[in-house]
């Protein structure tokens, strides 16, 4: 049997066919202080990604390396993009979810519910109608790091929807930390990471499942636990795998829950995203950091499509 190089490790024969013997993992950026957020732009062949702390979005190109695409851009966290291609990321420091429209402005989607104050936005995705879904854990208040130490105005830590129409409404109220979150491919099953446990050891480190009709969920209960560390950031390739951030790096799931593998990682892993000029390059934020490997699959999401501002 081939040899697999040490970064990764195999636990169902099904993820050799997701991996590659010669493939390397390579750091492409260093000397951040936390990494979130990665997105790929398909159009500038770009990676965009967040050092949170610092207050600034990166961004990395083969050809030109690491630049700065924000300054002061309020703690932002997770981001993605719409159906149009903008910019939808998660800011800590306002405590909201901003859209960049085309000629760079920036839009407002969500920064209260019922009259108060949002906790701190973490994670986004979007569906194929247009609505933005969103997790708002208190990270971004337990301390001035991420963002600006604040008590919770929120009686819940919540999901949220916000319909095309801009109607925002709670789509899961049971979490006690919900982070990471991301689409099957056929965006039947909406999987949400649980981490909380980061403040309550009694809490699995678990990713739920909830099917999705429309703007409505239905819980499906537990996906697949966590065995290192917390699930943060995940996303799904185009057979419906989940790949999901943890502890000691990239954790693998086939469809039914199955750990399939693991590409490690000497960092601490936030999130992940599939890129590269034919998207089968995964790019990893871990502290620090940003890696990418080759993997042989593609992303689920529509990786070449964005327009950047």
């Amino acid at each position: 049997m081939i040899t697999l190089p040490q970064h990764i490790e195999v636990h169902d024969d099904r993820f050799r066919a997701l991996t590659h013997p010669m493939s390397k993992l390579e750091r492409i950026a260093e000397g951040f202080t936390w990494t979130e957020g990665p997105v790929w732009f398909g159009d500038r062949d770009a990676l965009l990604f967040s050092d949170i702390p610092s207050r600034r979005i990166m961004m990395w190109n083969e050809t030109t390396g690491v630049s700065l695409y924000r300054g002061e851009s309020g703690f932002n966290n997770g981001n993605t993009r719409d159906r149009q291609g903008r910019l939808i990321g998660c800011r800590h420091g306002a405590r909201d979810v901003v859209r960049t429209e085309h000629d760079g402005t920036l839009t407002v989607l969500a920064g209260s519910h019922e009259g108060k104050r949002l906790n701190s936005p973490n994670d986004v995705v979007v569906s194929s109608d247009g609505a933005v879904w969103f997790t708002d854990p208190t990270y971004g208040i337990i301390s001035d790091f991420e963002g600006y130490r604040a008590v919770p105005e929120q009686p819940a830590r919540n999901v949220y929807r916000i319909a095309p129409s801009g109607e925002m409404t709670v789509a899961v109220g049971d979490f006690q930390q919900p982070n990471g979150l991301c689409f099957s491919p056929d965006e039947s099953i909406l999987y949400i990471a649980e981490s909380g446990s980061s403040h309550d050891d009694t809490v699995p480190s678990v990713i739920r499942q909830f099917g999705v009709d429309g703007g409505t969920l239905t819980d499906q209960g537990v996906f697949a636990t966590i065995d290192n560390g917390l699930p943060d950031g995940m996303r799904c390739d185009q057979a419906g795998n989940l790949w999901s951030s943890a502890a000691d790096g990239v954790h693998c799931f086939a469809p039914d829950g199955t750990l399939l593998g693991k590409i490690l990682v000497p960092e601490l892993v936030s999130n992940l995203c599939f890129g590269g000029p034919d998207g089968q390059r995964m790019y990893i934020t871990a502290t620090t950091s940003v890696y990418r490997v080759f993997v042989d699959t593609k992303g689920a999401e529509p990786w070449t499509r964005g327009r950047l501002c």
